[in-house]
């Protein structure tokens, strides 16, 4: 788990000084496991029991166990001066990596009880997404309802039910023009699933039913980054299998009781 992930997971128990210390951490990722606890509480102009109750919240018994992470994640992250391709490599195995140990009983359960699927992409890699998981989905008898645009995102939720399941793919996560929609969804109790990169987002934030891409910017020699999006279809393409599987388990456990 990134501290990405972990600053979502636990976020409603965050305060503005432990943002403020995460902000001074997240942009000296490199450097920060090596300073002790009375450093990085100067750095940062805080008390060392700021620092110890924040490295607590994020489910650490310590800022010891804290600073290994850090530096496990620093290790294991792409050196900065490497090929678009080894770029491309790392994020599809760290998102395969993340599959293996993802727990997906939880989401596999909402879908199958759910009345209605229904698959927004924020834009056009994303809808692309969408189609695919229509596709798989196809296969098992769940019909999956492609949104294409916002304004008809806008216009379907007036008749999404809790009932319902909406599945979210948005590259970034921060999208401003989509957060009154979600929060729309959210004061109405209607279960959604995000799919972003793994880096801390207003829409993972908003939902516990995320799932996360690797997804790393590889700048051409004309300025232009070109972010990796096979990863987005891998996450897609493990929800479906997961689903299957969390089917075939529940078929052969009523074949057991009867």
């Amino acid at each position: 788990m990134k501290l990405e992930e972990l600053i979502n997971k636990h976020y409603n128990q965050l305060h503005e000084n432990d943002f403020h210390i995460l902000k001074y951490v997240l942009n000296h990722k490199s450097s920060c496991y090596e300073l002790g606890i009375n450093s990085l509480a100067d750095k940062c102009n805080v008390s060392r029991s700021s620092i110890l109750r924040l490295a607590q919240k994020l489910g650490f018994s310590g800022y010891s166990e804290f600073r290994v992470f850090l530096k496990w994640e620093d290790q294991e992250g792409p050196s900065e001066q490497v090929s678009s391709m080894e770029v491309l490599s790392t994020d599809i195995q760290e998102t395969l990596k993340y599959t293996k140990t993802k727990n997906f009983h939880e989401i596999c359960e909402l879908i199958e009880q759910s009345e209605r699927i229904f698959v927004y992409g924020t834009g056009d890699l994303q809808l692309n997404c969408a189609y695919e998981l229509q596709r798989m989905f196809r296969a098992v008898q769940r019909y999956l309802h492609v949104i294409r645009v916002h304004s008809e995102f806008e216009m379907i939720i007036r008749d999404v039910t809790v009932r319902d399941v909406i599945i979210i793919i948005s590259l970034s996560g921060d999208t401003p023009i989509m957060v009154p929609t979600v929060q729309s969804i959210v004061s109405k109790g209607i279960p959604f699933i995000s799919i972003t990169n793994l880096r801390n987002n207003v829409l993972a934030r908003m939902t516990p039913y995320n799932l996360y891409a690797n997804c790393s910017e590889t700048k051409l020699s004309d300025g232009t980054t070109v972010p990796t999006f096979s990863t987005f279809f891998i996450v897609g393409e493990t929800l479906f299998r997961k689903y299957v599987e969390y089917r075939q388990h529940i078929k052969v456990s009523q074949n057991e009781e009867s």
